[in-house]
């Protein structure tokens, strides 16, 4: 594997000043449109929009949703720019008064993508020519078809307004959030960026048959293929995930900030309602979960019902694990308790072994929902955030009409 150059040295390669003496100029983001375009694999771009405020605020853009930025550090012609919740951040250098250029960086995963933002630029994607197809509605998608230890199903949902499209990709263990991009000929774009994933999807349409690539970042690509389905359905999330024979309840014991150990036994819990969220703070599914959990939480909370959230960290250390757990709790005001039960890594199979009495680990999110006598009655794999409209919907109706059935008995 080739070796990444450490944080460190990269931010000194790239921020300190060359051998002269002369002081670097010091500028400001000038308010309004900005582009912001990392490079992908391929020698692909992958674009989003943001908009910069009076007060040096950012706002980014993708589809429906707007994602406000407040951390912004300038020093001299260099710029962090920290995105709320996740650990990803930019760091990058003014190049004149209109340019920066720099990179998205994760450090716990080693990433770093190099980025080029351009001021007074509006389009995400170049609108090239008339579109010569519509994919707006539901596919029945198949993601590394050819690679079984890679593949897996989704299901495509668009709109489509001329050359502008939007949408999502549901799969058995959440979605990819909002899309946005354009249709040029019979080709396709859309990305969108949120903090912690870059996503980028191309492809091409003959008839009723889409084919393209998916690009995560600049450390993953893989092939999907689709086709138009308008009843096409994933399988139900609340079968995918089980106990196992053998257990008869979850049992578990992890820390919280201060170092206590939480359980299930805890008296907190004793004739409740519990909801367990597995979860973690890098996950963008999960803070869209996290986001309705606590607005039901608050408007419920004077109810027999409790929320237990398990964080599967990839942060090397507890101590940054923690510091995530804290900056997803303060950003999104959680009160329910947000247990570390695993860091280093947020592999699945790790997950489960934490956890033997569940079958597998199969997303993050997964919900857990226990009744007052502290049986498993329902696991919920994945989550269908806002992006997935009609779906989410739907989940947000089911979800409280069970947990009520729960609290009634």
């Amino acid at each position: 594997m080739k070796q990444i150059i450490p944080f460190i040295l990269l931010i000194v390669i790239s921020f300190s000043s060359c051998t002269n003496d002369k002081k670097p100029q010091t500028f400001d983001l000038k308010p309004g449109s900005w582009k912001v375009t990392l490079n992908v694999l391929d020698n692909e771009q992958l674009p989003f929009l943001m908009e910069v405020m009076e007060d040096q605020s950012i706002k980014i853009f993708n589809a429906e949703e707007v994602i406000n930025v407040d951390e912004v550090e300038i020093k001299e012609d260099s710029i962090w720019i920290k995105f709320p919740v996740f650990e990803g951040y930019i760091a990058a250098k003014f190049l004149d008064s209109i340019t920066i250029s720099g990179s998205f960086i994760k450090e716990s995963l080693d990433r770093i993508v190099p980025f080029r933002g351009t001021f007074g630029v509006q389009d995400r994607f170049e609108i090239i020519t008339k579109p010569t197809t519509n994919i707006e509605g539901n596919w029945e998608a198949v993601f590394s078809k050819d690679n079984p230890e890679d593949r897996y199903i989704a299901k495509g949902i668009f709109k489509q307004n001329g050359n502008v499209v939007t949408g999502t990709f549901r799969t058995t263990t959440g979605d990819y959030r909002y899309l946005e991009g354009v249709v040029n000929g019979n080709k396709f774009k859309m990305s969108t960026f949120d903090g912690a994933h870059a996503f980028l999807f191309t492809g091409k349409v003959s008839d009723s048959t889409m084919n393209g690539y998916f690009y995560s970042g600049n450390h993953w690509k893989e092939p999907f293929t689709a086709k138009r389905n308008e009843q096409f359905e994933l399988p139900s999330e609340d079968s995918l995930t089980f106990i196992k024979e053998g257990y008869d309840k979850l049992e578990f014991s992890f820390p919280d900030a201060k170092g206590n150990q939480v359980s299930l036994e805890d008296a907190r819990f004793e004739n409740k309602v519990t909801l367990v969220q597995i979860m973690g703070t890098w996950c963008p599914n999960c803070m869209d979960e996290t986001k309705y959990y606590v607005d039901y939480y608050n408007k419920n909370k004077d109810k027999d019902i409790e929320f237990v959230a398990l964080a599967f960290e990839y942060a090397k250390t507890p101590e940054k694990a923690f510091k995530s757990i804290e900056r997803l709790r303060s950003k999104l005001n959680v009160e329910y308790p947000i247990l570390l039960a695993q860091y280093g890594s947020s592999n699945k199979e790790k997950a489960q072994e934490k956890l033997p009495m569940l079958n597998h680990v199969l997303s993050y999110p997964t919900t857990i929902f226990i009744d007052k006598k502290g049986e498993v009655r329902k696991i919920h794999t994945g989550f269908n955030g806002p992006a997935t409209g009609q779906k989410y919907t739907d989940f947000k109706k089911e979800f409280e009409g069970f947990v009520n059935q729960l609290l009634k008995e």
